[in-house]
């Protein structure tokens, strides 16, 4: 059989569901059902898998937060037989399974078998305190080893809408999973990747002043400014279906793809620090100074993409300095307090009208300024 031959087997047994843009009261009654199957797995299977990457942890749930006492309290109930919660995961189109509930758990049992800590704080075996997994006698070890989890895994034909609901449902760690970490989840491949790259970017932290980003602020942000700059789609209120929609549709992007995102999103960042510098992103007052410290996401919008999809000199930017650069500042901050502008930026930012006009009333006056 050829390699094609065999691509065409695979694809007729494992059918690549195609991902529609539309929301979940649009998708026929028949196809809102949850498609999922339950596997028993042993622990030393699980271990298995993790380690070959059958089985993974998304970037956005990498953070393991557990104490040494939480993880050997949960080896402990492995010994004694207690139910353990079920693990969930998702099926992605290669067939691998990444890891929705279930993070702590894992990587718990994975660090103790591969002896990253000693048991502490026991409380039915108080007698096994200290021991590591490789000094246990060796009852214990298969013991362990043959216990079995609950996973259910939610299968790659569910609808992705489905996936998103289901994901925000079943999410039972301390802090619920927002927006963008759901969308890790659900759409991360090489789009996510390249944003999380641009996240880490100096010029980017230094100009947005978000620190610590835990909680993929940054990302959804970097994000907006993609959709909104190559969305084949228009934006259409609610943003959150529309930052959905376009990470379905381009979450496989093509790397030559990637790469002029990526070149066109770091090549406006520059222009804007060039212009702005720590000023960039907040609304100016009379005095070209920032009327609060904070950072506003509707300009970004209105900056970032007025120059990502723009037809500039870039010269013009480069030479602007002293008397000229107080003049393009003063031309900035007269556009962005007109009524209208600063009512986009300012209230009701996500309506549609408010959007599509920030957009485009920064495009033309970057492409009129620097032409």
């Amino acid at each position: 059989m050829s390699v094609n031959d065999a691509k065409k087997l695979a694809d007729k047994l494992f059918p690549i569901f195609d991902d529609d843009d539309i929301s979940i009261v649009d998708i026929p009654p028949e196809q809102r059902r949850l498609h999922t199957e339950t596997y028993d797995f042993s622990i030393s299977t699980l271990v298995d898998y993790l380690k070959n990457g059958t089985v993974f942890i998304p970037d956005f749930q990498r953070k393991y937060v557990w104490s040494r006492g939480q993880a050997s309290r949960l080896i402990e109930s492995l010994i004694i037989q207690c139910p353990i919660p079920v693990i969930y995961l998702n099926q992605e189109k290669d067939e691998s399974l990444s890891v929705i509930d279930g993070n702590q758990r894992l990587t718990s049992i994975k660090l103790f078998i591969e002896d990253g800590f000693e048991l502490q704080g026991l409380t039915a075996y108080p007698e096994l305190e200290g021991n590591s997994f490789s000094s246990l006698d060796a009852r214990f070890r298969r013991h362990i080893l043959n216990r079995t989890l609950r996973c259910i895994t939610i299968l790659k034909e569910t609808h992705p809408q489905i996936k998103i609901d289901v994901f925000e449902r079943i999410n039972t760690g301390a802090v619920q999973l927002n927006p963008q970490e759901v969308r890790h989840g659900v759409y991360h491949g090489p789009l996510f990747t390249m944003i999380d790259e641009i996240s880490e970017e100096k010029v980017w932290r230094d100009l947005t002043g978000i620190k610590n980003d835990t909680r993929m602020k940054n990302n959804e942000l970097i994000l907006r400014a993609f959709a909104l700059s190559y969305s084949v789609t228009p934006y259409k209120k609610p943003l959150k279906k529309f930052l959905n929609d376009f990470s379905s549709e381009k979450q496989n992007i093509e790397p030559d793809v990637a790469l002029e995102w990526r070149s066109r999103f770091l090549g406006a960042l520059n222009c804007i620090n060039k212009l702005f510098g720590k000023k960039a992103f907040r609304i100016l007052n009379e005095n070209l100074e920032p009327q609060v410290r904070n950072f506003n996401s509707a300009l970004f919008d209105a900056l970032i993409v007025g120059f990502m999809v723009s037809k500039f000199n870039q010269d013009m930017i480069n030479e602007l300095d002293g008397t000229k650069l107080k003049d393009f500042l003063i031309e900035f901050q007269r556009i962005t307090s007109e009524e209208r502008f600063n009512e986009s930026i300012t209230s009701g930012t996500s309506a549609t009208q408010s959007v599509h006009y920030r957009i485009s009333t920064m495009k033309n006056f970057i492409e009129r300024y620097f032409n």
